[in-house]
This record gives C-alpha cells, sequence and structure tokens, in this order.
C-alpha cells in the first residue's frame, strides 16, 4: 500500500537565507518517468496549500519493501525558488604591506569563499542535501550560473546518497523565463549542468582577480599618499575595466585635439505657392574654400528661376526592430529613459524573478521557430496602454519578427505577462513598458511611406528637394518616438518647370568636435570590441564612474576626470596594450573555446597568466613614465600646502592642504587627517586636545555663518563611542574638556530636534551660538566683554545660563549694570539681546518678533531630545566617574 502524505516539514528555514529548497521524497521509482507521473499527483494536491507559506516541503510516498529517494532542487535566488515551487505547486596573501604584488600571478593560491559568511550557505546545503539521493539545479541559464552548479554539487555531493551503479544523480533545468509553461518544460526536459561553460567562467575570474590585484595594489601603494591632489584612495586596474576607461579618454582626446575649420554651404529657396517657399540642399554639400563658394553664389544668382530637374516617388519601408537583446536593451536605457546600464539590468532582473520578463541575458536578437509569439501577445491584450494594437494585431495575424542573430543561449527579452505602473513603480514600469512596446514591435508590421525627391537646377549648379509621406505607420504606432515626423507636402511638378528663386545665399559654418560618449555608445563599442559579456558589461561601466575615473554629464555622457586621462595616457606611454581592447578581446575568445571545449582550462590559464605577468614587470620598471605625467598634473603631498597646527604624535607642523578634499598631513608621521570641507581652517589658539595633545584647528563658514573647533586626531579617530567619525568639539562628550558640548551647550536648538545650540567662543564682540547639527545661528550680547557658559540650568526650561560681561559704556543693561547671569529663552532682561538668522524661529519666545525675542516661553536642556540635565558633580573626579558609568 502506498500513502501520500503532504507537508513535513524539514527544519526551520531562515526567510533571510537567498536560497529556498523544494525536497521531495519518494519511494519506489525506477526511473525519472515515474518520479514525474507521481509529481503530478503532487501538484494537484499543493493546490490545497496555496494560501500557506512553507519554505520547505517533502512529499513521501512509503513501501516498506522499498528504500525511500529523496530529491533536492537548488534555485538562485529566493524569488525564482519561490516561483518554480509555486508554479509546480500551481500556487596570507591579503595583506598588501607583506606581499609582493607580482607572486599574485603564480605563487598565491586561489580560494572561493562565501560573499556572505553569515549566511552559512555551504552548511546550509550541506544540511539539505545529506540523505538526498538526486539534485535538479535551477540556477540562471547562463554561463555564470553553470558555475554556480557546480559549486553547489561542491558543497552537497559530498554529503548526498552514493548512486547505485551508474545511477543519474544530478539533473539541471533550463528556462528562460519563469511561468507554468516553461518551468514545467524544463521539468520535462531535465539535462546536465555544462562544466566546460563552468571552467571558462573559473578561468575568467581567476584571471581578473589576479590580474586586477596585482596591478592595482602596486598602483594604489606607489601613488597613494604621494600627491596632495589626487582624490582617490583605491587606483584600480582591471582588464575589462581599463580598456573601457580607454574608450572615454580616446574620446577625450580626440575632442581636445580637434581644430574646427570653416566652410561655406549654398542654401537657395524656391516659392512653389504664395504662402510658403521650399528649401533646397545643395549637392555638393559644402566647400572648405572661401573663394569657390563665392564664384558657385555668383553663378547661381544670375538665374531667376530653379528649373525642374526630375521628380521621383517610391515607396519605402522603415524596418521594424530586431528583438531585443541585452546589450540593445541597456543602450535604450541609457539613451532614452536616462537609466544607468547597472540600474537598468538591477530593474531587469528584478522583473525576471518576479515572472513579469523572459531572462534579461541573452545576446539573441532572433526568436525560435517553436516560440509562442501569440501566447505573449495575448498577455498584453488588456493593457490600456497597448490593447487596441494589440487586439487588432491577434484579428488580422502578426508577423513574423524579422531574422537575427542566435547566439544559441537564450530567447529574446520578452514580456512574459501583463502589469501596470502600479504594480511595478517608476523605473521598474518604465522598463518594462520599453520591453513590452518592443515587443509588440517586432510582432507588427513595417512602417511605409513615400518619399518625393525633386531635383533643381539653379544655373550650373544642381540642388535637391526630399519629402517623406506616411503611409502606413506599421509599428511606429506602438514605437511613436520613432515615427516620421510630419513634413510639409511636396508640389506635383514635371521636368522642365520652374518656381521663382526667392533667396540664394552662403552660410559660412565651422566644423565641430565630436561629443563626449554616452553610455549608449559606449556600450556599443564594448561590444564590438569583445570587452566584457552582456551580464558585465554594466558592471565595468559603474566601476569607471565609482573610481572616480569619468563624471557622469548631463545626458549621460562620460567625461573622463584628471585622474582617468592620467592613468590611461600613462598606460599608453607604458604599455598600449594594457589600455587597447585587443588583447582583452582575444582573452574572451579563448574563454568562449573553452565554454565550447575546444580550448584546454589550464593552458589557456597559465598561457595569459604568463604573457600578463610580464607585462606587470615591465610596468614596474617602467612606472616612472606614468610617474612624470602624475608629477605634471598632481603636486606631491611634501610639496603641497603650508605649514599650520602640530601633530600630537611628533608635534612637528602639519601642512594644511586646501584644495579638495582639504586635509592635514605630517610629513614625517607620514599621517593624514581629513577636515571639514566647504570653509576656511586656522589655528584655533595653539590650544591642544586633552586627549592626544594635537593642536586644534578652527573650522568657518564665514563671518556671517557658523564656526567651531577641532581636534585633527579625534574629528578622524572618534574617542568616546557616542562619537562618529567627522564630529567637531562642538560634539565631543569630553566631561571637563573646555571646548566640548558639555562645557559649551546652551540649550536645544529652536530648529531641529537633535542638535545643540553650542556657544561660539571665538566670536566676541559679535557673539553667538551655532547648532551642532543645522544651520542655525542666534547671534546674541552684541558689544558683550566676555560670555560664559555658568554651570547652572534655567528652572523653567533646564537651558544652561549665560553670564555676561559688558564694558560701562556700552552695556545695555538695565541701569547701566555690567554684568547679569540668565537664561537666554527666558530672562527678560535678555528678551532684546537675542536674534535669530538662517532659520525660521520656533521657540515660543521668537514669535511674531522678526527674530527679536517677544516675550516669555520654554526651551530645553542642552542636551538632545530634551532630556534634563543631571546635576553636576562637583568635583572633575566625580564628573569622569559619571561620565563613564
Amino acid at each position: 500500500m502506498r500513502e501520500l502524505r503532504l507537508p513535513v516539514l524539514h527544519g526551520a528555514l531562515c526567510s533571510a537565507l537567498p536560497l529556498w529548497l523544494i525536497t521531495v521524497s519518494v519511494t519506489k521509482v525506477k526511473n525519472l518517468g515515474q518520479f514525474k507521473s507521481l509529481l503530478k499527483i503532487w501538484l494537484v494536491l499543493m493546490k490545497l496549500l496555496a494560501t500557506t507559506r512553507r519554505e520547505c516541503v517533502k512529499i513521501t510516498a512509503e513501501n516498506p519493501e522499498q528504500k525511500m529517494k529523496t530529491v533536492l532542487m537548488v534555485a538562485e535566488k529566493p524569488s525564482l525558488a519561490q516561483s518554480i515551487a509555486k508554479i509546480l505547486s500551481r500556487g596570507k596573501y591579503n595583506n598588501w604591506d607583506k606581499v609582493d604584488p607580482a607572486e599574485l600571478f603564480s605563487k598565491a593560491p586561489t580560494e572561493k569563499k562565501e560573499a556572505n559568511p553569515k549566511l552559512n550557505m555551504v552548511k546550509f546545503l550541506q544540511v539539505e542535501g545529506r540523505g538526498c539521493d538526486c539534485v535538479v539545479l535551477w540556477l540562471d541559464c547562463d554561463k555564470e550560473g553553470e558555475n554556480i552548479c557546480f559549486e553547489v554539487l561542491d558543497a552537497v555531493g559530498p554529503v548526498m546518497n552514493k548512486p547505485r551503479g551508474s545511477e543519474r544523480t544530478v539533473y539541471r533545468a533550463k528556462f528562460s523565463s519563469i511561468t507554468d509553461t516553461d518551468i514545467c518544460n524544463a521539468m520535462n526536459h531535465l539535462g546536465e549542468p555544462n562544466h566546460n561553460e563552468a571552467l571558462s567562467v573559473d578561468a575568467r575570474q581567476e584571471l581578473d582577480l589576479r590580474i586586477g590585484c596585482a596591478f592595482t595594489r602596486f598602483q594604489t601603494k606607489y601613488f597613494q599618499g604621494k600627491y596632495g591632489n589626487l582624490d582617490s584612495s583605491l587606483i584600480s586596474f582591471g582588464p575589462c575595466q581599463t580598456p573601457t576607461l580607454g574608450f572615454c579618454v580616446e574620446r577625450h582626446d580626440k575632442i581636445q585635439s580637434f581644430k574646427p575649420e570653416t566652410y561655406w554651404v549654398l542654401q537657395a529657396k524656391v516659392n512653389h505657392d504664395k504662402d510658403s517657399c521650399l528649401t533646397l540642399d545643395w549637392d555638393r554639400v559644402r566647400v572648405f574654400d572661401r573663394e569657390v563658394a563665392q564664384m558657385f553664389l555668383n553663378l547661381t544668382k544670375v538665374a531667376k528661376e530653379a528649373k525642374v530637374e526630375s521628380m521621383s516617388r517610391k515607396e519605402k519601408a522603415k524596418q521594424r526592430p530586431l528583438a531585443l537583446n541585452t546589450v540593445e536593451m541597456l543602450r535604450v536605457a541609457s539613451a532614452a529613459l536616462g537609466m544607468g546600464p547597472q540600474h537598468a539590468m538591477q530593474i531587469a532582473e528584478r522583473l525576471y524573478t518576479q515572472g513579469y520578463i523572459s531572462y534579461p541575458r541573452t545576446e539573441t536578437t532572433h526568436y525560435p521557430e517553436n516560440f509562442d509569439l501569440k501566447g505573449a501577445l495575448r498577455q498584453q491584450a488588456n493593457n490600456p496602454y497597448w490593447a487596441e494594437t494589440v487586439k487588432a494585431l491577434l484579428a488580422e495575424g502578426i508577423n513574423r519578427p524579422r531574422k537575427g542573430h542566435d547566439a544559441g543561449d537564450h530567447p529574446p527579452i520578452t514580456p512574459m505577462r501583463t502589469a501596470s505602473e502600479a504594480e511595478l513603480g517608476g523605473d521598474g514600469w518604465r522598463l518594462y513598458e520599453y520591453i513590452t512596446r518592443h515587443f509588440i514591435a517586432t510582432v507588427s508590421a513595417d512602417c511605409k511611406y513615400l518619399q518625393t525627391t525633386i531635383a533643381f537646377s539653379i544655373g550650373p549648379e544642381h540642388f535637391t528637394c526630399v519629402g517623406k509621406t506616411v503611409i502606413s505607420p506599421g509599428f511606429t504606432e506602438v514605437m511613436p518616438w520613432q515615427s516620421i515626423p510630419p513634413e510639409e507636402s511636396l508640389p506635383t511638378c514635371e521636368r522642365g518647370d520652374a518656381f521663382p528663386i526667392s533667396e540664394v545665399k552662403l552660410l559660412e559654418k565651422q566644423t565641430c568636435p565630436p561629443d563626449y560618449l554616452t553610455e549608449a555608445e559606449l556600450i556599443t563599442l564594448m561590444e564590438k570590441h569583445g570587452i566584457g559579456t552582456d551580464a558585465s558589461i554594466p558592471v565595468h561601466i559603474n566601476n569607471i564612474c565609482q573610481r572616480n575615473y569619468v563624471t557622469v554629464e548631463s545626458g549621460r555622457r562620460l567625461k573622463p576626470t584628471n585622474l582617468g586621462i592620467v592613468l590611461v595616457h600613462g598606460y599608453y606611454k607604458i604599455d598600449a596594450e594594457l589600455v587597447l581592447p585587443t588583447i582583452r578581446s582575444a582573452v574572451e575568445k579563448q574563454l568562449n573555446l573553452i565554454a565550447l571545449g575546444k580550448a584546454n582550462y589550464h593552458q589557456v590559464l597559465e598561457h595569459t597568466l604568463d604573457i600578463f605577468k610580464r607585462k606587470f614587470h615591465y610596468f614596474v620598471d617602467s612606472i616612472a613614465g606614468m610617474d612624470e605625467l602624475m608629477e605634471v598634473s598632481f603636486s606631491p603631498l611634501a610639496a603641497t600646502g603650508k605649514p599650520l597646527s602640530r601633530c600630537g604624535k611628533c608635534h612637528r607642523f602639519m601642512k594644511y592642504i586646501q584644495a579638495k578634499p582639504s586635509r592635514l598631513h605630517c610629513s614625517h608621521c607620514d599621517e593624514t587627517y581629513s577636515l571639514p570641507q566647504n570653509g576656511t581652517i586656522k589655528l584655533y589658539k595653539e590650544l591642544r586636545c586633552p586627549l592626544d595633545d594635537f593642536e586644534l584647528v578652527l573650522w568657518s563658514s564665514g563671518s556671517r555663518g557658523k564656526s567651531y573647533p577641532l581636534c585633527p586626531y579625534c574629528y578622524n579617530h572618534p574617542p568616546f563611542r557616542d562619537m562618529k567619525k567627522g564630529m567637531g568639539c562642538n560634539e565631543c562628550t569630553h566631561p571637563t574638556c573646555q571646548h566640548s558640548l558639555n562645557m559649551l551647550g546652551i540649550g536645544q536648538c529652536v530648529e531641529c530636534e537633535s542638535g545643540v545650540l553650542v556657544l561660539d567662543p571665538t566670536s566676541g564682540p559679535k557673539w553667538k551660538m551655532a547648532c551642532n547639527r543645522c544651520n542655525v545661528v542666534v547671534h546674541f550680547f552684541e558689544n558683550a566683554h566676555k560670555v560664559r557658559v555658568s554651570p547652572e540650568t534655567c528652572e523653567s526650561c533646564e537651558a544652561a545660563l549665560v553670564d555676561v560681561d559688558f564694558n560701562k559704556a556700552k552695556s545695555p543693561l538695565p541701569g547701566n549694570e555690567t554684568q547679569h547671569s540668565g537664561c537666554v529663552f527666558c530672562d527678560s532682561v535678555f528678551q532684546d539681546l537675542v536674534e535669530l538668522k538662517h532659520a525660521a524661529m520656533k521657540h515660543p519666545m521668537h514669535r511674531g518678533g522678526q527674530g527679536k525675542r517677544q516675550g516669555r516661553g520654554r526651551g530645553k536642556g542642552r542636551r538632545p531630545g530634551g532630556r534634563p540635565n543631571p546635576k553636576k558633580p562637583k568635583d572633575k573626579m566625580a564628573a569622569l566617574a559619571a561620565y563613564f558609568v
């Protein structure tokens, strides 16, 4: 007797793990066909569980005479595994200083590690795979996915049950979209993982790792900290990244070396009725000699009429687009949608895992003969944006897509189910909309139009006028940006007809340099020269942006920075092949041969590493050539800046480097300390930090802004747990330092909730206190001789009291008094002496007073959040004890 039981949970799976598993146990199964039959029964029963969320489900058919078999199914992403389940159920060498980079080419062993060790993915796979008889791999169907297949097998292979004889235990599911049809079809046609493709990925990873690390470590260590205005903490090199940067710098060099030339164009206009005229194009296009151009102008001015030499009408067609592949999708996303390639790829992957589109990484632009085009089109029949076009196509019959390139990987990117803007959100919807419109366009008719061409002669010179009239819009109905713009219709005429000339003139123009590369143009160049794959192209472009080698300008144009230009010119000077696309293109061809089983993995790896090792040694020996370019463009730290404050370690003067990012550099200790930006820095009275003996400096945003002292060391290395990097003395919680928040803080900011108003002790005689978080500045007690923060607090609002001393001649205090102690928020004596700047005062005492105090109100203590100040201990030791406790 067989008994079907479900569900049995395999432990408690952590939902945060990026891997879901479907574990199926079957008994008395002699072959895969019987397993599939039993699975179909399970599919029907699993409908009952459609509303129950299970991370792991086990199906068991027991027979006392037979041993139970278990199948482990592995998917790459949690969302993918969830979709598959739902469909099937219907519901030493890392130390830069100790290792010579040259050793990374051969001596250093490579090791694969988990990207996120906290997930313990290998251990998790081993626990789930223990005792299983078969494994079905549902990884992404590309080369990287094949590589992950074997990583999974390395983890689960040793703990699975041993096969009986030649029994097959490893199965690979191949699918291009997450739909019922595709997933079930993949389950019915299980294959094997491709070891050659996995090896090609291993080779690419190891080559990029060894070559990139060796060059990056060497040039970063060589140049880092050597130049004062070299704004980069990592000067990276990559076999694909560097040629990508090379394309951008090559275009920059063409722009810089471009010399404009003046040319002249002959323009003629003829009247074809009373109210309109035609502009004719000169058949010679342009001439670069002024005298020659003037001669042609004189010849045409003699004529009074333009004679028609010929008129032709020809029906033409604008072809519908090829089916969509990854590169074209990235080009359009950048050029038309304003999305960076990396961002566009992330959105496409999300749309894929949610089942909205087919697999987004494909080089193919040709649909296979058995692809269900009508089925994909029917999914869009009720979408209000293109429902009419789709219904018309289904009724009249679709056109077979144009024959494109079949790379043998995945079908073109296709919408698999309908969606709305509310479902997908901003960028997700925009990309999905383009993919869908592109697909509908591929099965639509070509755009047909009538082109009319009239040839004119004016004296001895010939001119032409061309007009287009749309006959049938075809695919441009769904892709309106591709439509032919409406033009004024040309008159009907015959050979020999004459039109009066309204104007003939000479236009002087200049040749223009090319513009900087757009991301779309760069993607085209990378594809053309074989730099990167459809999966890695967005990563390489993103890297050169993140490394500060290029900046993204308007129109998503990539403008090289000074650092990017110097690096590429340096590579050209030492070894041009490091930056030219030729050598990487050759390597990519070898890697593809490994994937096809036509090249030996070890031989390709060894040969390529040997070439780059030789190049590395030559690069190291010739680095002075690049350094010469660096010296021209950047200033050495030792020659940059001027002495400002003393180092707390060596007590020598540190130099202040004003160029962004501004910083202090101690040449003796070879240490660099970052500083606040967008302000001025000066020495603060030669006072020293009580913690590290560094001289304090004063940062100021100007006479009308705020200023505060800071310790260069504490600013970069916070001394207390509640401090963060980048905090000055006005946020320092030291309990006794005279410059700290505890000593100079007055009360909670009147504008923001987290800030504290801190006295600026350097601001006299125009005294002020400023928020240590926002831009609020409060001016008070102008012309006071001295302003101090008292240890006492206000009984009403818990803000610190302020002691003020005035000169007798300038005292605004009543009765010509010179001293007063009180709360700046509550004391009526101070009500006319406080004025707010840079923000709207929200404190009750400031309502309706144009920055002047109007009546009494409540403030809050100097501690953030309005927490009351504890009673202060009487001596310093008690203060320290209170602070640390």
